[in-house]
């Protein structure tokens, strides 16, 4: 199948803010402004500041933005005082469309493409696999 025809096939894609939606409630949350948020979102890592104010602004409204890379993933992090994880999945989630299927006490994670599509039986296979390889 050519790639044209794959694209006329597909079906539109799904608009997904997971991470544009943390970052607004965690703001809000904080009660910081843009500015102040971004100025907080500092790579433990590097020490440097991760992500602009502006960036983060056009994410929280749903406006186009390239894809965070992992120091700022990390800045964000530390700026909205949430896990690195949590800001990984909402990423993953926004942009690659990719969902986190997490076992039961959280110590294992798995990511799933297309997970909201699958039937609930798909989906307790993916979460017995994930308890199984946890329980090793």
């Amino acid at each position: 199948m050519s790639l044209m025809a794959a694209e006329k096939g597909a079906p539109a894609p799904t608009e997904r803010h997971q991470l544009g939606d943390l970052v607004l409630d965690r703001k809000n949350a904080l009660r910081l402004s843009y500015e102040k948020l971004g100025a907080r979102c500092v790579d433990p890592v590097t020490g440097e500041q991760s992500v602009k104010s502006s960036w983060l602004h056009r994410l929280a409204t749903r406006l186009p933005v390239q894809a965070p890379d992992v120091p700022a993933l990390r800045g964000m992090a530390a700026g909205l005082e949430v896990p690195l994880r949590t800001v990984q999945d909402a990423a993953a989630a926004q942009f690659f469309g990719m969902d986190t299927v997490y076992s039961g006490d959280a110590s294992v994670r798995a990511i799933v493409p297309h997970l909201d599509g699958m039937s609930p039986e798909d989906v307790r296979k993916i979460k017995a696999l994930i308890e199984a390889y946890r329980n090793g």
